[in-house]
């Protein structure tokens, strides 16, 4: 006679229910780990990108020191040279892609053969359109 307690069906249930709990766990740890890299290796290749753009600007920049006048491009990269209004500088300015949706742009104040950096940063080359299909805000 059985008194009680549990029985051999009872931890067999037991025993298939844990398995399957950590099934369920490891398969959500691989989908997750999976996710992760992807992301990782996405901001990786942007970093590397950004890079190659940077290097790109600083050989722009070196050419554009060496040279006696400014050039209209270098290395397919093309320079726009602008004439301030208010005095004899001249800004120039051009753009080294990053990928598709960005570009690192460069502008400079050029006065005297001197070349002073105004600005060096990434901006997006591709026109943003938000999306409206959703009635979220009213």
């Amino acid at each position: 006679m059985n008194s009680g307690g549990l029985g051999i069906g009872s931890a067999s249930i037991i025993l298939i229910f844990a398995v399957l709990c950590l099934t369920v766990f490891s398969l959500i740890t691989f989908y997750v780990a999976e996710n992760d890299k992807a992301l990782v290796d996405a901001k990786a290749e942007a970093v590397v990108s950004f890079y190659e753009a940077d290097a790109k600007a600083e050989a722009v920049l070196a050419e554009i020191m060496s040279s006696e006048t400014i050039p209209d491009s270098v290395n397919g990269i093309t320079i726009h040279n602008e004439q301030k209004l208010d005095s004899m500088a001249q800004i120039v300015y051009f753009m080294t892609p990053i990928s598709d949706t960005s570009a690192l742009y460069v502008s400079l104040s050029a006065e005297d053969k001197i070349l002073n950096i105004l600005s060096w940063k990434m901006i997006l080359i591709e026109q943003w359109n938000r999306d409206d299909s959703l009635d979220v805000w009213r």
